[in-house]
């Protein structure tokens, strides 16, 4: 007879952490929590809730989550990396905590990792159907281009879910999580494997933003601008792409 595993036991391990930023959520965190901790039998849940100032801490410690609590707002992503430091899985998948995507979805990602992938990403591309391509899409395909990965075209780990391995995580870094592109660059210039797990369209859930122009498009456009520069700092100037024998000084003969 096997004892059942307990999330709460600091000494049992999980085979999976579920990570959830989470600002002003209480009318979400419940369900996002609900579904996450139903794919993995033995699974953790750290809620990392900064700058609330409703329920949300509240209703996640209800759901047996673990709570991380700032009282300040820490910005885009950063919560991902504070709550990867506190991961005890094998696996570590991520989610926000104003989206709920089903435990069907999110399964995927974690048999990636388990089955071999190291990052697992989520298969949505983004609006492509248009004339004007965004420009996140676009530096997301970019990027990939640059890190000879334009098979992956526009799927990045500025999208979630998506789901990392703890050699992921010892390769990566948990500071480097908080700006996701770099995070993604580090991860296939040094060899991880990264996949395509499962498509979940986030596009037709996510909140819609009024603003314009958007901040958040601008804060992504240039997360993926540092990533390039990271790159660019670990290669030559034309990021190790051969130059086919162009005689360059002949034109300063």
């Amino acid at each position: 007879m096997t004892n059942e595993f307990n999330p709460r036991d600091p000494v049992a391990k999980p085979k999976l952490s579920v990570v959830i930023p989470a600002r002003n959520e209480s009318t979400t965190i419940a369900y996002v929590i609900e579904e996450a901790r139903s794919v993995h039998p033995e699974s953790e849940v750290i809620v990392v809730v900064n700058g609330a100032t409703d329920r949300t801490a509240e209703i996640a410690a209800q759901m047996g989550a673990k709570v991380i609590r700032y009282s300040a707002a820490l910005g885009h992503d950063v919560g991902r990396s504070l709550g990867a430091k506190e991961a005890r899985g094998d696996i570590i998948l991520f989610l926000d905590g104003d989206i709920v995507i089903s435990t069907d979805l999110l399964t995927p990602f974690v048999q990636a990792v388990e089955n071999g992938a190291d990052v697992a990403l989520n298969k949505y591309q983004g609006r492509v159907n248009t004339k004007n391509v965004h420009n996140v899409v676009l530096s997301k395909r970019v990027l990939n281009a640059l890190l000879s990965s334009s098979e992956l075209g526009a799927s990045s780990m500025t999208t979630i879910p998506h789901a990392i391995s703890r050699k992921a995580l010892r390769v990566i870094g948990c500071d480097n999580l908080a700006i996701p592109p770099k995070a993604q660059a580090i991860a296939l210039t040094s060899g991880l494997h990264v996949a395509q797990a499962c498509f979940v369209d986030v596009g037709k859930v996510n909140p819609k933003r009024r603003k314009s122009p958007d901040p958040l498009s601008q804060l992504i456009v240039g997360d993926h601008l540092e990533a390039i520069h990271w790159l660019f700092s670990q290669s030559d100037s034309r990021a190790n792409r051969s130059d086919l024998g162009r005689q360059r000084e002949r034109v300063r003969d």
